[in-house]
């Protein structure tokens, strides 16, 4: 093992992987991508009925996967590149092999995608088109700017009414920011809080155990997951099983509850454009362009590392204000 990394608990790959992945800190989103990766590449190369360990293969069985997904499965770029990061993960870090042909292997290159981008009419359409909770929850994205995963985390403490903002917490690269609470959202959100404390209130009541909270909190401070400032402002109706502590608790809303909301909605709204919940930010970041406001200013209200990301949404200015005149448009021809 690499030096300063603990030793494994398990002797199962995947157990190992798990352990590996924990102890980085790695999101539980990217934990079931690598595992599902490495399962399927372990799977793949045993189809014939002879199940090899990775360890017994080498650049010649991982490059013929990666083929496989590239020319029979067609997979996208950002797909083919998570395939190999969690491969290149289970070599490196899990069975510490470091040879010359993991430095060697391409990655297919991102292709820059102009995104989709609602008009404010068409925001305006599609918010009708929701109710209750997913309403509110849209409106807060369209007028944060942030991802889906930000706003379904927000705890009580994280949204302050006095100062007018919204503390986002461990966002996207681990990163905290501020955003705007919109004004116009303060009576729902001030709803949304009376109703999440009373959840609370009965969570307490039945003696459940609280929330889960970030980094092994709960073992400096043993009962802070069961105190309000700590409980979800969107709280799911049911309670469940945390994947990773086996502990049944109380989780925030489901996230495919707004991603289905959103596409039913953009239907019945005859919106004849892509759209998803992170449509929403997109339409953020340009509406704010569009109103003058600093692209510094947006890249700080996104959570950008870098400006030239930000700087995308420039391009979709261009097609939205319809750029240079065409040429055709000088010459008096009839229609």
């Amino acid at each position: 093992m690499k030096p300063g990394t603990p030793s494994f608990t398990s002797t199962r790959l995947l157990d190992q992987l798990r352990e590996r992945i924990r102890y980085l800190h790695y999101s539980l989103q990217t934990e079931k991508a690598y595992l599902y990766w490495v399962r399927f590449f372990v799977r793949w190369h045993g189809r014939g009925g002879v199940m090899r360990h990775p360890r017994d293969m080498g650049s010649a069985e991982v490059e013929a996967f990666l083929n496989m997904l590239a020319n029979e499965r067609q997979v996208s770029p950002s797909t083919h590149n998570q395939a190999l990061s969690a491969i290149l993960f289970l070599y490196r870090e899990v069975l510490a092999v470091d040879l010359p042909w993991l430095n060697g292997l391409n990655r297919p290159a991102q292709k820059k995608r102009i995104p989709s981008v609602l008009t404010r009419e068409e925001v305006a359409t599609l918010l009708r088109f929701l109710d209750g909770e997913m309403a509110l929850l849209a409106k807060l994205l369209y007028g944060t700017g942030m991802r889906l995963m930000e706003g379904l985390r927000l705890r009580i403490k994280d949204v302050d009414f006095d100062r007018q903002v919204i503390v986002v917490r461990d966002g996207k690269g681990g990163k905290d920011r501020v955003v705007m609470l919109p004004q116009s959202l303060a009576p729902a959100l001030k709803a949304q809080w009376l109703h999440a404390r009373a959840v609370w209130d009965a969570d307490a009541k039945a003696g459940r155990g609280g929330v889960q909270t970030p980094h092994a909190l709960e073992r400096k401070y043993p009962k802070v997951g069961s105190t309000w400032a700590w409980f979800w402002l969107f709280p799911s109706p049911t309670l469940s099983v945390d994947p990773r502590s086996g502990v049944e608790r109380r989780h925030h809303l489901f996230e495919e509850r707004l991603q289905r909301a959103v596409k039913k909605a953009a239907a019945q709204a005859g919106i004849a454009k892509p759209v998803s919940v992170h449509t929403l930010r997109h339409s953020f970041a340009t509406h704010l362009l569009q109103a003058g406001t600093d692209i510094r200013t947006v890249q700080e209200l996104l959570g950008h590392s870098d400006v030239s990301t930000t700087m995308i949404y420039t391009h979709v200015l261009k097609v939205a204000a319809g750029g240079t005149a065409s040429p055709l448009d000088a010459l008096a021809l009839p229609v």
